[in-house]
């Protein structure tokens, strides 16, 4: 608390024109940033959006695996449960984070090559597209790294 707020004299005090023109601006800056979504917050809508499509690939490959005659399909059901319980582990996390910053998003439209949803954030409505192209390399990406990550544990339990 300064000085000045217990001061009646100070409430009627006139400001010069470009002051309160800067303060206004100012203040539209600042709420803009928070109802805007960063570029943090749009990468974790997009992993959110292609988790369930990882997720509905390695049910396939497991089911698939249910099939084959190979003698590792036990080791590669074992990956393929270990890179989902990862998935769902993310998709938990990135709920969870979405959801303390005040943003949902649901499924919009598809048009040829281009799905849209509508993210809801702070009181903004956006609308987020993702071509089928950038998920198909991006999910190549993910599963990458899963498995990678796997390989690394596989390596170093191994090794020990």
């Amino acid at each position: 608390m300064s000085k000045l707020d217990g001061n009646e004299r100070w409430k009627n005090k006139m400001l010069m024109t470009e002051h309160v023109k800067q303060y206004e601006g100012a203040e539209r800056a600042a709420s803009s940033s928070k109802k805007m979504l960063t570029t943090e917050e749009r990468t974790m809508i997009r992993d959110l959006i292609l988790l369930p499509h990882i997720d509905t690939m390695v049910t396939k490959s497991l089911r698939e695996l249910d099939h084959s005659g190979s003698i590792l399909k036990r080791a590669y059901r074992m990956a393929g449960e270990a890179i989902q319980q990862r998935v769902m582990k993310d998709t938990h996390q990135l709920l969870k984070e979405l959801k303390k910053r005040n943003i949902r998003f649901i499924a919009d439209e598809q048009e040829e090559f281009i799905i849209y949803h509508k993210v809801f954030c702070r009181g903004y409505q956006e609308r987020f597209g993702l071509t089928r192209d950038v998920m198909r390399t991006e999910i190549n990406l993910r599963l990458t790294m899963y498995t990678a990550e796997l390989g690394n544990i596989i390596k170093n339990g191994f090794t020990t």
